[in-house]
């Protein structure tokens, strides 16, 4: 196991009626720090981040509703509720302060749109390989809404494992960079042991569900125009994000790949990309110390 540096105070709180599970690190006088996990992730996944910040903050991690300790929602999930949560676990943390928000992937999403509607209480945003998702045909609808109908009538499973090591082989899997003490610290955030030993994803399998609705790009850029805050995109060099973002295939990017993401961070006033080496999608697990250093540069200078 890795030894952890900052031990967090676990919170349950009530968010717009459903119980959110909320890790905070640090004193809560010092400055607002808010972190958004991604899809299928949980709040502790920001451990190591905060592990490697050099400055006092009060470091904010939710898990997102469905996900990890927070209630799972009998209606599914909805992209905007995360923004209302968001705005509802601010009031409840941060009250009148000015934020500085950081999300990794549907978390960076989360925080860049709520920045476009919030704009006077943030102070700085960095979405983590969060770049919104691959743009879509208003002649996707019909598709996409009997996928989303067919869901609905064999909703989506997440099947146990043999064991909560089972699950961190699983994570190391899909991260190979991730050494096997980090794996294991996230596999007890990311499942539950059963009585027969074996673990179950804490995680509602329903947000595996697809969207009924189309990614309309007009509409995002409207958003994005709107914040007034700074804000930093850092994308991992070895992810494969920026290509699935324009289903670009292979040889038809630039030299770096970020061709895509460097077309819509142009709809962001005030929004700069930097890149970190030797580090997937996960980037805050492969390099913390790097991410960190990044995050509390630009802040501060926010």
């Amino acid at each position: 196991m890795p030894r952890v540096l900052k031990p967090s105070a676990s919170h349950f709180v009530d968010v717009r009626g459903a119980r959110h599970h909320v890790l905070t690190w640090g004193d809560p006088q010092s400055p607002p720090l808010i972190l958004l996990h991604g899809w299928m992730d949980v709040g502790a996944s920001f451990q190591f981040l905060v592990d490697a910040l050099a400055d006092d903050w009060y470091a904010i991690a939710p898990d997102l509703r469905g996900f990890g300790g927070s209630a799972w929602q009998a209606q599914g999930y909805w992209f905007y509720d995360y923004i209302a949560d968001l705005e509802a676990l601010l009031d409840r943390f941060a009250r009148d302060q000015p934020v500085r928000l950081v999300g990794h992937s549907l978390g960076g999403n989360v925080v860049m749109h709520y920045a476009g509607v919030g704009a006077a209480r943030v102070q700085g945003i960095v979405s983590l390989e969060g770049f919104g998702i691959p743009a879509e045909s208003p002649d996707d609808a019909p598709r996409k809404l009997a996928a989303w109908l067919d869901a609905l009538a064999d909703p989506p499973q997440c099947k146990p494992y043999a064991s909560v090591g089972d699950v961190a082989d699983r994570l190391q899997k899909n991260n190979p960079r991730l050494p096997r003490g980090k794996a294991e610290f996230l596999a007890q955030h990311w499942a539950a042991v059963m009585p027969d030993d074996r673990a179950e994803l804490v995680s509602d399998p329903r947000h595996k569900m697809p969207f009924p609705t189309v990614y309309r790009m007009d509409e995002i850029f409207a958003v994005w125009r709107n914040i007034a805050a700074p804000v930093l995109w850092v994308a991992a060099e070895e992810s494969e994000i920026p290509r699935w973002l324009d289903r670009h295939p292979e040889g038809e990017m630039g030299a770096d790949g970020l061709d895509g993401v460097r077309r819509r961070l142009a709809e962001v006033p005030n929004g700069r990309l930097v890149t970190v080496p030797r580090a997937g999608h996960m980037l805050h697990h492969d390099q913390p110390a790097k991410v960190a250093a990044l995050i509390e540069s630009f802040l501060t200078a926010a």
